[in-house]
């Protein structure tokens, strides 16, 4: 088969199967098997491609375009991704964003990021602040695991270790996370099922983690809906310039405040 089938046929697929991108998707698919970017997809779509079908059946069942693939862009990383945590996503960018703005001006800085998960944002972190000490924590071991495998592959000296929200009372520049904070999968796409549940369904984490922090400055990523009720929080637990940051489709996504 073709590039260029390839691709219709995927698309096709997709588009029967609900999801939402298809052509996107179905050019990512194809330029993975060919081992090109998907810009570069199309200087030859008379290639042919080998290997589709069972990846094209993993996404057709709504399995994330991410674990199928087995890896992810996040900000200036490409990460391994799969079932053990969470696919980064776009909106979390933004609370990387903010992290770094929050660390400008200090010299080798202690930053905790509660909740690693794959690495995304420990790693990102010390990957644009090379002079700061960077330590991920989580309660999951698989996730753990994916984590050091990150940054092994990338050559990035993040600490990883098991803990929670007791870590952060040890003392930090910054704590940064993007914890638990969806109610129920119910309604929600698909995808979300093959995702590890105790990292999606959960509440009440970002007020108690601005309750406990020991530290200079916090940033915390927050679903749609509940930031200013976590910047109350911040602001009755003493924090200052408490500020909140909408994500690229406008939803208030980051909360941040300093002591």
């Amino acid at each position: 088969m073709t590039a260029r089938d390839a691709i219709a046929e995927a698309e096709r697929r997709l588009a029967a199967a609900g999801v939402d991108t298809p052509r996107v998707d179905a050019e990512l698919l194809v330029a993975h098997l060919l081992g090109v970017s998907r810009t570069q997809l199309y200087a030859d779509l008379d290639g042919e491609v080998d290997g589709l079908e069972p990846l094209l059946e993993r996404r057709e069942r709504r399995e994330p375009l991410a674990y199928v693939l087995g890896e992810w862009g996040f900000r200036r990383l490409t990460l391994r991704t799969d079932a053990r945590a969470l696919v980064p996503r776009p909106e979390t960018e933004i609370l990387v964003e903010r992290a770094l703005a929050l660390l400008d001006g200090a010299e080798a800085p202690r930053v905790l990021d509660v909740g690693v998960g794959s690495g995304a944002i420990a790693l990102a972190l010390k990957d644009e602040r090379p002079d700061a000490c960077v330590t991920g924590v989580d309660e999951s071991a698989e996730a753990l695991a994916l984590a050091r495998e990150n940054a092994d592959e990338l050559g990035l000296d993040v600490r990883v270790r098991v803990g929670g929200l007791e870590v952060a009372q040890e003392g930090w520049d910054l704590v940064v996370s993007n914890p638990p904070y969806v109610d129920t999968l119910d309604g929600l796409q698909p995808e979300l099922r093959y995702e590890p549940e105790v990292a999606l369904v959960g509440s009440g984490l970002h007020e108690r983690l601005a309750e406990r922090a020991r530290t200079r400055a916090l940033a915390l990523e927050v679903g749609a809906g509940q930031a200013d009720r976590v910047a109350a929080a911040l602001e009755a637990f003493a924090y200052r310039n408490v500020r909140i940051t909408k994500d690229l489709a406008g939803i208030a996504r980051v909360v941040e405040g300093e002591r």
